[in-house]
C-alpha cells in the first residue's frame, strides 16, 4: 500500500467563483496555498496527493510551476477530484465539458484517478429515475477517463443523492464504474464500512481514509476515530494493496494532523506485514 493526502486541509472547499453564472466553470477548490500543502504533506512523510480539479486547472500554461512542487516533495499525483451533477439534461454537456478538461489536466500531471464526488440532489426530493442518470453519467465519465488515461471511481457523500446503503446500492448496481469510499462520510450516512469494504472489495482500486466523531459529529485524525480499527481490518481481509489517501476537511495544525494520521496507518503496516 501506498499513503496519500488529500489538500483540502489548507484551505477547506469552495467553489470557482466562475460557477455562479456558468455551471461548465464550477470546479471545486481549495483556497489555500498549494506549494505550503505539498510541502506539508511530503515532509509529514506522504508518497503522493489528491488536488481539487479547479487547484489543477489553475496551473494551465504553467505547468512547470505545479511540477516543481511534485518534484520537490517527490510526490506523486494519485488523483484530481471533481463533480458528478449528472441528474440534470439541460447542464450535461457543459458538466462533460469541464469534465474533460479535468482529465486532460490530470492526464498532464500524471494522475491516475478522476474522483467523482457525489452526484446532485434536488430540493423536493429525487425523481423516479435519478438514480438511472447518476449511473449512466458515472460510465460515460469512466469512458471519457479512460481516453486520457484516468480511471475513473465514484465517490458517495454527505449531502447528495447517494448517503446510505439503499441508495449506493441501487446506484452501483446499474453502473460499472469503481468505487472509491469515503469511510467517514458513508459511515455518518448508514453504511457499515467493514462490510461496505468486502462487499464492494473488487470495484475499490483506491479509498479515502477519513476519521469521524458520531458525538460530537466532525472529522478528525485517524487515531481519533474508534471505528477505523475495523475499516482497516476489512482492508486487510480482502487483500487491498492500492492507494489510500487520507481526507481532513479541516483541521487547525494541518501539517500535525496528517502526520498523525501518517503515523497510525505506519503503525498498522507494520503489524501486518508482521
Amino acid at each position: 500500500m501506498k499513503f496519500g493526502y488529500q489538500t483540502n486541509t489548507w484551505g477547506g472547499v469552495v467553489g470557482h467563483p466562475a460557477g455562479v453564472t456558468s455551471i461548465k466553470d464550477l470546479f471545486y477548490l481549495t483556497p489555500g496555498s498549494d506549494q505550503e500543502a505539498l510541502r506539508d504533506i511530503a515532509a509529514a512523510g506522504y508518497q503522493g496527493v489528491e488536488l481539487f480539479d479547479g487547484n489543477l486547472m489553475a496551473y494551465q500554461g504553467r505547468e512547470d510551476e505545479f511540477r516543481s512542487f511534485l518534484t520537490a516533495g517527490n510526490l506523486s499525483l494519485i488523483a484530481v477530484y471533481s463533480g458528478a451533477n449528472f441528474i440534470y439534461d439541460d447542464v450535461l454537456e457543459d458538466e462533460f465539458w469541464r469534465l474533460e478538461q479535468v482529465a486532460q489536466i490530470g492526464q498532464t500531471f500524471g494522475a491516475e484517478f478522476l474522483v467523482l464526488g457525489g452526484g446532485a440532489k434536488r430540493h423536493g426530493g429525487p425523481r423516479e429515475d435519478d438514480d438511472t442518470k447518476l449511473a449512466q453519467g458515472l460510465d460515460r465519465a469512466a469512458e471519457l477517463a479512460q481516453r486520457y488515461g484516468l480511471t475513473a471511481l465514484y465517490h458517495p457523500h454527505l449531502g447528495t443523492l447517494v448517503e446510505g446503503p439503499e441508495a449506493l446500492e441501487r446506484v452501483m448496481s446499474q453502473c460499472t464504474i469503481g468505487l472509491c469510499p469515503d469511510t467517514a462520510h458513508l459511515a455518518a450516512g448508514g453504511n457499515d464500512l467493514p462490510h461496505l469494504i468486502r462487499t464492494y472489495a473488487a470495484r475499490i482500486p483506491y479509498i479515502h481514509l477519513k476519521g469521524l466523531s458520531r458525538d460530537p459529529f466532525g472529522f478528525v485524525p485517524l487515531d481519533e476515530d474508534p471505528e477505523m480499527a475495523a475499516i482497516w481490518q476489512a482492508l486487510q481481509d480482502v487483500h487491498f494493496d492500492g492507494w489510500i489517501t487520507v481526507e481532513l476537511d479541516s483541521h487547525a495544525d494541518p501539517k500535525g494532523a496528517a502526520a498523525r494520521s501518517l503515523a497510525w496507518l505506519q503503525a498498522r503496516t507494520t503489524i501486518s506485514a508482521d
